[in-house]
């Protein structure tokens, strides 16, 4: 039966976007790959009716997934039990990236307010970040994806893409530069950790927390004339309060990554958008940047999270569509 939509927008069907076994918009690079995905798992297309999909955050223990559809300046929520999605929070600020922290609070990256928030258990909404250096600093330019760190930190991106236009924020002049900072779980205190990068986007902490994975939407220009986008990783030092030694894990050559998430085995799942129009969806990758498969997609894809029952179904907040898939692997 069609799964009931309570969003505006077209409704669709929740069912494979394949007839057969096993789906071909799941493609093996590495023999690794063929190991993270059951036989008989297809491609789902679960949610539409957006109009630019982000931040994709699981809860459990509701048995729902939350996410951005900045453009609409909303949240929606897609309940696993019934398959229907219906409106979490309206306005939203222009909510981007989201995140749980260690214990269980929502955190946001909001365009619009320029600000980092966390979301009370109680529904409070609590301002982590709006401000760099303190209250009297400048204001963040358009916070966009956030990481908890195994202390607790709060660690997020803050490129300008919220302020270009009206269209996923509100258009200012950039006050300061588009830096990578941590909230410390203790103080509070907003700090700097990188400003190497040009507008960084997607994050996240390798297995064990030594590791930090950034996208840098906008680098170096290629030599095909393109300012190819890339995933650096970088060594976390100082006591999991700053960064060390930076090196290129992944240029994107042939499209661009944007959030991605790590499974137990420290694999790197990457929303991607091609430069060719067949070549969206998820990027697999090893710790070591080796490819090793690809979910195809008919939409380029921003982000994904893991969730489900196990851990073991990825989440594809893909352009106007919110996607899925059953793995054998888990997220951390």
């Amino acid at each position: 039966m069609p799964a009931h939509n309570d969003v505006d927008g077209p409704l669709f069907r929740s069912g494979p976007l394949s007839t057969v076994y096993p789906d071909p918009r799941i493609r093996t690079f590495d023999p690794r790959f063929a190991s993270y995905v059951p036989f008989n798992a297809a491609v789902e297309r679960l949610a539409g009716g957006c109009r630019w999909a982000e931040g994709p955050v699981w809860f459990g223990d509701h048995r729902q997934l939350v996410w951005s559809d900045i453009p609409n300046d909303r949240m929606l929520r897609w309940d696993e039990q019934t398959g229907t999605t219906s409106v979490f929070r309206e306005p939203s600020g222009f909510a981007n990236g989201n995140t749980r922290d260690h214990q269980g609070r929502l955190v946001t990256c909001e365009h619009g307010a320029r600000r980092v928030t966390r979301t009370e258990h109680d529904g409070t909404i609590t301002v982590l970040a709006d401000r760099a250096g303190g209250a009297s600093g400048p204001r963040l330019n358009s916070p966009n994806d956030v990481a908890i760190a195994p202390d607790g930190a709060v660690w997020f991106t803050d490129p300008r893409f919220g302020i270009l236009s009206d269209y996923e924020g509100h258009r200012a002049t950039p006050e300061t530069h588009p830096d990578v900072y941590r909230i410390d779980p203790g103080s509070g205190a907003v700090s700097v950790v990188s400003s190497e990068f040009n507008d960084p986007n997607g994050l996240a902490f390798s297995p064990d927390g030594s590791l930090l994975y950034v996208v840098e939407s906008t680098g170096a220009e290629g030599p095909d004339g393109r300012a190819n986008p890339a995933i650096w990783v970088l060594d976390v030092v100082a006591n999991g309060t700053g960064l060390g030694r930076r090196r290129l894990l992944v240029d994107g050559v042939d499209g661009g990554p944007d959030g991605f998430r790590i499974d137990e085995h420290g694999n790197l799942w990457c929303g991607w958008n091609g430069y060719e129009p067949d070549a969206h969806g998820v990027r697999v990758f090893a710790d070591d940047g080796t490819p090793l498969g690809a979910i195809d997609l008919p939409e380029p894809c921003a982000n994904v999270t893991f969730g489900g029952r196990a851990g073991t179904r990825l989440f594809m907040a893909a352009s106007m569509s919110l996607y899925a898939v059953h793995l054998t692997v888990r997220g951390i």
